[in-house]
């Protein structure tokens, strides 16, 4: 079967053929229907040796959708033929997170070779995947593909983020979105189905913005000097009561705490090198509350796939063949994709 396989740290990943798997114990086989590609890809592509625990090589891919294909004899909870979405973190399977179905915070997860499908292990850029096991798995019944793979990272880590702030964003409130890309724009529309808040949107890019729109964002500005004042402005001047930081640079931390009130929550997510300095006093918002959401659990992955099939979760997708993998990569590396890039099957 054709793979797209990291075989060198630092070098671009290569088409190959390898066998396919075959599942054993536990193990489920699924014809892979769509992977998503994101930012994280090309932190693991470009990652210099010793800088992550994997081993290489491995097969790229941990946003994955398709069909139950054949399973290990001690497989259970899945049925031939079933379409899943599969659950990206892998933990170690037996600590307490895991077993209630948060492998992003497994407590062994500094001691793994690998962080899940795609990260270490063979992923879904790929005709077939190898999944440890069903409890991996989340039924999408007939949500198309496209969609269902880029839930079980854009839609699951943006899930996860708005569900801790859910509790601070009633009637009344505002929440910001800075960065309108594959996450942000599924964090606008988790927002507006699940809170009652108004939702400001903020990126550097005017069709960003217009993604934002698309979404349901109550309003959108590019980020200026004035961005902040515009933000204030638009909260009744007393700031935002939760901002969510796809982005996670200087500048964009800046501008999330400038424009949080006191006591208002703020959830990083991205991670572009910023850097918050706590000691400084009348710097940080009084009483403010700092969250670093990872990924999200399986129970959550389920309630994303629930919204995406109700309508009121929809991706934006750029769609390419598997054989043009490199073109993809090369586009997002560039800036130029809009929403989520997904490959499917030539």
């Amino acid at each position: 079967m054709r793979a797209l396989r990291l075989t060198a740290w630092g070098e671009a990943p290569a088409p190959v053929e390898v066998e396919r798997p075959v599942p054993h114990g536990a193990e489920v086989l699924v014809e892979v229907e769509a992977a998503g590609l994101c930012r994280s890809d090309l932190h693991v592509i470009d990652g210099a040796p010793g800088a992550l625990p994997y081993r290489l090589p491995f097969t790229l891919g941990h946003e994955v959708a398709g069909r139950v294909t054949a399973l290990g004899p001690g497989a259970d909870g899945v049925g031939i033929g079933e379409r899943v979405v599969v659950y990206g973190p892998w933990g170690c399977g037996s600590c307490a997170r895991c077993a209630a179905g948060s492998d992003n915070y497994c407590d062994r997860r500094d001691t793994l070779a690998w962080h899940g499908a795609g990260l270490g292990r063979d992923g879904g850029m790929a005709e077939y995947l190898l999944v440890a096991s069903a409890r991996h798995l989340v039924p999408i019944a007939d949500l198309p593909a496209d969609q269902a793979a880029p839930l079980s990272d854009a839609g699951l880590t943006s899930y996860h983020a708005v569900a801790g702030l859910r509790h601070a964003l009633g009637e009344g409130t505002t929440a910001v979105v800075i960065g309108v890309g594959g996450l942000g724009h599924l964090a606008v529309q988790i927002l507006r189905a699940t809170t009652a808040s108004r939702v400001l949107a903020v990126d550097v890019r005017e069709d960003a913005l217009a993604l934002a729109d698309r979404s349901g964002a109550d309003f959108g500005t590019l980020m200026r000097p004035d961005t902040g004042r515009v933000l204030r402005a638009r909260s009744g001047d007393v700031g935002a009561d939760a901002v969510l930081d796809f982005v996670g640079t200087a500048q964009t931390l800046e501008l999330a705490v400038g424009v949080l009130r006191p006591g208002g929550e703020l959830a990083v997510v991205g991670s572009g090198g910023g850097n918050l300095t706590v000691s400084k006093p009348g710097v940080l918002p009084a009483g403010f509350r700092l969250s670093l959401p990872f990924w999200g659990t399986r129970h959550e992955l389920a309630e994303v796939v629930a919204l995406a099939r109700s309508g009121a979760l929809r991706v934006e997708t750029e769609r390419f063949p598997l054989s043009a993998a490199p073109e993809a990569i090369d586009r997002l590396r560039r800036g130029g994709a809009s929403g989520r890039t997904v490959l499917v099957p030539d």
